[in-house]
């Protein structure tokens, strides 16, 4: 017994052992910043100066170097941003840079999830760009910051040992928040149509269901508002209304996928029972 419980003692401190958490040399490091509708983030590991050389050394000039240790340092953008004067789509990217004596080149390649720059093909670099680098006061642990974030850019600063290199990046977001208004506004239709149909599907009241759907057909006319409409006038027993209404909905639907592959025939039908009765 004393053997035994000897033994599981031993397997309980063991297994402590190996899941105890040790510091690591270049700790993991993420930083997150909104520019106008556009959310970054930079996820990196964190290399250590430790009294070494570094520029020229331990990272050699003209090599393209993985700006950070371990896994590759990865950028993701929630929207398209401008990189280099180059639009790149959002997304992941890994990103390195090939220091100089001279200046520093930044690269973005479309393989983000590597390990260092080993295997990397710069021929998946999506943008580049030559940036400026300054001295600064010693920084013991390299460093991402973005800086001088405005609601059209930011600027994105590795510092490092003594050197501090600036990283433009610009977002369009006029365009974005166009677009995402454009978005909201052509979707409007959609809250009356979506009350419209409830009603009528649930044998609710019509004459309300009607009222929404015309000023869902105000908004944006879809064959989806103006067939609905048909559905109701004609269970109001307004034949040549509905008839109106669906002879738009199909005018309307032509090209539309799901109009064309499930009510095209159900539509059409209707149209030829309405009229027959008219």
């Amino acid at each position: 017994m004393r053997t035994l419980i000897t033994v599981c003692s031993l397997a309980v401190v063991s297994s402590a052992a190996f899941a105890q958490e040790l510091s690591a040399p270049s700790p993991r490091s993420k930083i997150e910043q909104r520019v106008g509708v556009t959310d970054f983030a930079i996820e990196y590991s964190s290399p250590g100066v430790k009294g070494r050389p570094i520029w020229g050394e331990l990272v050699p000039y003209d090599k393209p170097w993985r700006t950070g240790a371990n896994a590759a340092t990865k950028i993701t953008a929630s929207t398209d941003f401008s990189f280099g004067g180059k639009t790149v789509p959002a997304g992941s990217y890994s990103l390195y840079t090939i220091p100089t004596k001279t200046g520093w080149t930044v690269a973005l390649n479309s393989s983000a999830d590597g390990w260092g720059t080993n295997g990397l093909d710069i021929k998946k670099d999506v943008a580049r760009a030559q940036v400026k680098s300054e001295a600064i006061p010693l920084r013991e642990r390299m460093t991402f910051i973005f800086s001088d974030a405005s609601d059209s850019g930011v600027r994105l600063d590795m510092e490092w040992e003594k050197v501090r290199v600036m990283i433009p990046i610009s977002v369009d977001t006029t365009a974005l928040v166009t677009k995402n208004i454009d978005k909201a506004l052509g979707d409007t239709w959609r809250p009356h149509y979506n009350s419209g149909r409830w009603l009528f599907d649930n044998n609710g009241d019509l004459t309300k269901a009607l009222g929404y759907l015309d000023a869902s057909i105000a908004i944006k006319p879809t064959w989806s508002n103006n067939w609905t409409r048909a559905q109701i006038l004609a269970k109001q027993g307004k034949g040549a209304e509905a008839l109106a209404s669906a002879e738009k909905a199909q005018t309307l639907g032509k090209g539309e996928q799901i109009y064309e592959t499930v009510y095209k025939e159900q539509i059409a039908k209707a149209i030829a029972d309405w009229k027959k009765k008219s």
